[in-house]
């Protein structure tokens, strides 16, 4: 007996007709024709099936407060940073509370359960870092809100930095983050990243900093940060954020670079709505298009996660909580459009960041947690065209969002009658 049977469901994997049986919050079997009774059976006939969506790279703290208290004129990242130290003053705890669960909200009415956010630390009184812990415990029924301790202005940089961050983390954020491409030297840059290492591995918690978002190609912290990782045993949790300076790199270089991160277990994390959007502004033509080397980085061996980094805030005044958005735009600019690099951006928003944020219990098999979504496409690169509906969003087994299919009414001389986008492509 099950509490609830997902019938003819597609797979990621390419398996169509299978069940799903769910019982206690947990996915118990997975197979085609399953005999079993249910207190509730949903026919998804056909139906793209997979686990929730995962954004690896995020700032909960600046979100929704696009306007506030200026819009960024020329929206390049410089002015978003200054924008930000201008809006951090007149920050309330109340108000990031408020935007940080509207968004919230979005997230899971788009099947986006779970959330590593980086936290600015830069301000004494770790008002974000208070608010987003708040959060963090409100949103946990139905969304996994992991937090980064994150200098903004840079660990060295600002007074009192890095006794902020070793605050925050006291307080219960997860993840230990850094900028050392924003330390006022090269070699600030680097001593960053020693130190913040060497913290993480101290206290035992992953590091995920922002590395390299830039157009230098002599910004190279990311191999410190393998060197450290290595060094210090912190194989498989650590993450490097952006790496847009190896979009400007030398082939040579490169090629030297990739193995060193693979070799460290080092995970990458692409942002392609912000990298295309902020990099390659002191360009004319040629411009670069400024997002890492997601197809080398993965031939290389590197997992690679796409983060929606921003939605509504100093730095883009655009975005919904949307990662098939973020998928689309990554297999783009990536130039990803062959069957198995599509289906590896749609990884890079489910499994593969999955596993960066460690995860219990994610994926689709007996033991695992019945956290799923049930999209109006028939596999993953038909989600990724459509930008497809999500039909039902289930959090333990109980369906928390359900959005009304996406069919037109056409009034066309001739051709009356309904079209479901998702058969649309096949006549």
């Amino acid at each position: 007996m099950f509490d609830l049977i997902l019938r003819q469901c597609s797979l990621p994997d390419g398996r169509r007709g299978i069940d799903i049986g769910i019982r206690d919050g947990r996915i118990v079997a997975v197979e085609a024709g399953l005999a079993a009774t249910a207190g509730e059976v949903i026919d998804v006939a056909g139906q793209l099936v997979t686990p929730p969506f995962v954004d690896a790279h995020f700032h909960m703290d600046a979100t929704l407060s696009y306007g506030l208290p200026r819009v960024n004129q020329s929206g390049t990242l410089l002015e978003g940073i200054a924008l930000w130290g201008e809006l951090k003053p007149l920050l309330t705890q109340e108000a990031l509370v408020e935007r940080a669960l509207a968004y919230c909200d979005w997230a899971v009415a788009k099947g986006l359960l779970a959330i590593r956010s980086h936290v600015d630390v830069c301000d004494p009184r770790l008002l974000a870092v208070e608010a987003l812990l708040q959060v963090k415990e409100k949103v946990r029924p139905w969304l996994d809100l992991q937090l980064v301790a994150f200098p903004q202005d840079g660990v060295l940089r600002a007074p009192g930095a890095l006794d902020n961050l070793k605050r925050a983390l006291a307080m219960g954020v997860d993840v230990v983050g850094g900028i050392p491409h924003f330390e006022r030297t090269m070699a600030d840059g680097a001593e960053s990243v020693r130190i913040l290492c060497e913290l993480a591995a101290e206290l035992g918690l992953p590091v995920d900093m922002h590395c390299d978002e830039s157009d230098d190609p002599l910004s190279r912290h990311i191999e410190t940060l393998a060197f450290h990782t290595r060094r210090l045993g912190l194989e498989g949790r650590v993450a490097g954020s952006h790496l847009t300076s190896m979009h400007s790199m030398d082939n040579y270089y490169v090629s030297k670079l990739l193995p060193l991160i693979a070799e460290a277990g080092v995970a990458a994390i692409a942002n392609p709505l912000i990298n295309i959007t902020l990099q390659g502004r002191h360009d004319t033509y040629p411009k670069r298009r400024g997002m890492t080397r997601v197809p080398e980085l993965l031939a290389a061996g590197v997992p690679v996660a796409f983060g929606h980094d921003c939605v509504m805030d100093p730095w883009y005044s655009l975005g919904s909580g949307d990662m098939l958005e973020v998928a689309a735009m990554g297999l783009h600019v990536a130039q990803m459009t062959g069957q198995d690099g599509m289906r590896a951006c749609f990884a890079a928003v489910t499994e593969t960041p999955a596993r960066i944020l460690g995860l219990e219990g994610y994926g689709i098999a007996p033991g695992c947690r019945a956290d799923l979504v049930v999209l109006q496409a028939g596999d993953p690169i038909e989600a990724l065209r459509l930008r497809a509906t999500r039909l039902l969003v289930l959090r333990g087994g109980r369906v928390i969002a359900r959005t009304p299919p996406a069919v037109a009414t056409l009034s066309l001389p001739g051709r009356p009658g309904l079209v479901d986008f998702r058969e649309s492509r096949q006549g």
